[in-house]
């Protein structure tokens, strides 16, 4: 008999090795975990950050798994749902298609490695095999992004609950559980995944502060998923398999095309391609805008004062009340309101914490320019997505000084496009890390998760790498 799909990503997940690891997936990996931490570390006094840190103390616990950014050793349950939170409290985390992937499958993957004290060559090869995992779920169900020709064709169901696959994948990985064992917990995981919630959230406002999916509670939901197949619990074989019943049912996607899952699995390795870094603490929609804002505001030092109005055209696809949405009550409004962003971009902060500080977000200045932007979807925008995946056309058009100033963008910053300067440069990252970081720990350990990280296959055990972004 032919395998099915979940033991099929079983194999692939017992097969994955450091040794055999394209460069590009190793150099991604080590990206994605410093720009992690630093989003953490960045957000411990976040309203979501808090709050996932006092459910991870909730959870009690040994001691086994760091809370970033505290003294907090707890269990790896509670690390693991604390550290989801953590790194997307600010909306500063890298993004992969379907969208958020890292906040849902790296935080379980950083405290199973710290518990068990495993070497950097496997933590690396669990992120790996976690982002493609999860970005061939998403080649294979419907997308924010799905369009004809000429319109968006937008699913009644959308979400990232698939990102369990990848989670649990990574989780097996670093426990060294057979194929056997590794089928039921990816089996288990499609039985016990969260509800996609995401397409509800897009269409009210004001929007439920646990975002597009509750990073902590998927955390949990694939540990749950590995320690139940650990323990003895057999899944549902073929649950993936089964397109009538299984779980494109469970999920509501009106695509499946499950062969994106399995097609050249161990071979190909699909995620770098599309793993993208943000350089702004705000929904990526909004990046190719703010930064032919940036542009403007910088070459020209306009002020806020001076700025009349702000007309930019940016996605189709945000045509919803989360984004058109000016009603600002919460600091989690700011990360996705298209005014309010734009409000701030012009203000010319260094990208950071600080755009989410109260005092900047309800300023009078931030509050009263947003009422001067306007926004509109961008003419060119289905015939850019469909000649590159990472295309987002935007316009800026500010009026001051009895000027119009422009400025254009086809490929926003921090994705691999064909623009080279839109990748974020090791460089970069570590700016922004910094950044992150600051206030938080001393300079000195800044330096030492930077070398840990960019060194991690000669660590010897991760513990010494995420306890360097205690408190």
């Amino acid at each position: 008999m032919s395998k099915t799909i979940v033991e099929q990503l079983a194999d692939f997940t017992t097969g994955v090795d450091y040794s055999r690891l394209p460069a590009e997936v190793v150099v991604e990996a080590k990206r994605i975990l410093l720009d992690s931490i630093g989003c953490a570390l960045g957000a411990i006094d976040q309203h979501k950050g808090k709050i996932g840190i006092e459910y991870g103390r909730l959870a009690g616990g040994t001691g086994d798994a760091t809370i970033i950014g505290t003294e907090d050793r707890v269990s790896v349950l509670g690390a693991s749902f604390a550290n989801g939170e953590l790194i997307n409290a600010l909306d500063f985390d890298a993004v992969l298609p379907p969208g958020h992937v890292t906040p849902y499958v790296l935080p379980q993957t950083m405290a199973v490695a710290e518990s068990r004290q495993r070497p950097g060559k496997e933590v690396i090869a669990a992120i790996g095999l976690s982002h493609e995992m999860s970005f061939r779920f998403y080649k294979s169900v419907d997308y924010l992004r799905d369009r004809t020709d000429t319109e968006m064709n937008l699913s009644p169901v959308l979400g990232y609950s698939n990102t369990i696959f990848g989670a649990t994948a990574a989780i097996g990985k670093l426990a060294g559980y057979s194929a056997e064992v590794l089928a039921n917990a990816l089996a288990i995981a499609a039985s016990t995944s969260p509800v996609n919630s995401m397409r509800s959230w897009l269409a009210h406002a004001p929007t439920a502060t646990i975002k597009y999916s509750l990073a902590g509670a998927l955390t949990n939901a694939s540990l749950t998923a590995a320690y139940m197949a650990e323990l003895g619990h057999r899944g549902d074989l073929p649950v993936l398999d089964d397109a009538e019943l299984g779980y494109r049912r469970f999920i509501g996607t009106r695509r499946w095309e499950p062969q994106n899952i399995t097609a050249g699995l161990g071979e190909e390795w699909l995620f770098p391609a599309e793993q993208t870094f943000k350089p702004y603490p705000h929904c990526r929609i909004l990046h190719a805008p703010l930064h032919a804002l940036t542009e403007i505001v910088e070459n020209n030092d306009l002020k806020p004062a001076e700025i009349e109005a702000i007309r930019c055209w940016g996605e189709a696809a945000v045509l919803h009340p989360l984004w058109l949405s000016n009603a600002i009550e919460h600091t989690h409004d700011a990360q996705f309101s298209i005014a309010h962003g734009l409000a701030v971009g012009a203000h010319n902060i260094t990208p950071s914490k600080a755009w989410h500080d109260p005092e900047l977000v309800f300023s009078r200045s931030v509050l009263d320019l947003m009422e001067r932007v306007t926004f509109q979807p961008h003419p060119d925008y289905f015939a850019a997505l469909s000649a590159h995946p990472s295309a987002r056309p935007a316009r800026i058009e500010v009026d001051a000084r009895g000027t119009t100033f422009v400025a254009d963008r086809v490929y926003p910053k921090g994705s691999p496009t064909p623009d080279a300067q839109t990748r974020m440069t090791d460089a970069e990252l570590i700016a922004k890390f910094r950044v992150n970081a600051d206030g938080v720990i001393p300079e000195s350990r800044m330096d030492q998760i930077v070398a840990a990280v960019f060194d991690l296959e000669n660590v010897d055990d991760f513990a010494t790498v995420v306890r360097l972004a205690a408190k």
